[in-house]
């Protein structure tokens, strides 16, 4: 905390502590993640450096990539302005992370196009229950399918809320229950019924013979 912070904590503690409370309450719907990239901002629009420095390792903890803080920084354009985003990647390059290093990028961007969206097979319709809901696993992806005689929807399994993956055992009928927050949805429509306001991700899907196949 800085100085000034501290003084007016001292001496106006009824006001700052309500100031403190709504700021996290502002951000207590928002994924730790996106909460770190958005304190990065506002550290580069005061130009901060060392809340910048704190908040961009958080942001990285968090799960964020280089090109996520440099496309949120460029976002942010508007407000920050060309001097501040300018300053901000200097004192990231001091800062000497291995994720922004040049060799590093050309890695992930090389990463990126080779895991370009496309159509995967999941599932042989035979093995899918004709009025029901399964999970399956297609290499690193989970998906939650419920079937009835007149459609087909297809999940992704991480929870919208913090990404979780939902294990199976989180099924009880049509009805899913996140372990972590307990935000449940309901698989006939993907809504989220309880806790939460976000419905799951609905992949988009297609039948190939008696195959299904599913896109991400």
């Amino acid at each position: 905390m800085s100085d000034a912070l501290a003084y007016l904590v001292k001496i106006r503690p009824e006001a700052m502590t309500s100031y403190f409370a709504f700021l996290k309450d502002a951000g207590s719907r928002l994924d730790p993640k996106t909460r770190n990239l958005i304190s990065v901002i506002t550290k580069v629009h005061s130009r901060t450096e060392a809340g910048l420095r704190q908040y961009l390792k958080r942001a990285l903890r968090e799960g964020a990539t280089a090109e996520e803080v440099v496309d949120a920084l460029l976002m942010a354009f508007p407000a920050l302005g060309l001097a501040n985003i300018i300053w901000a990647i200097d004192v990231i390059l001091k800062m000497d992370l291995p994720e922004f290093r040049l060799e590093e990028l050309a890695a992930a961007a090389a990463a990126a196009a080779s895991t370009a969206p496309a159509w995967h097979d999941v599932a042989a319709l035979a093995d899918l229950p004709v009025d029901g809901v399964k999970r399956l696993e297609s290499g690193e992806r989970g998906l939650f399918v419920h079937r009835t005689p007149s459609e087909i929807r297809v999940y992704d399994s991480r929870c919208p809320h913090q990404v979780t993956n939902i294990p199976e055992l989180a099924l009880q009928g049509r009805i899913l229950t996140c372990p972590k927050h307990q935000w449940t949805f309901d698989l006939a429509t993907g809504q989220c019924i309880d806790k939460g306001d976000s419905p799951l991700n609905r992949l988009e899907h297609r039948t190939t013979g008696e195959r299904l196949e599913v896109f991400w």
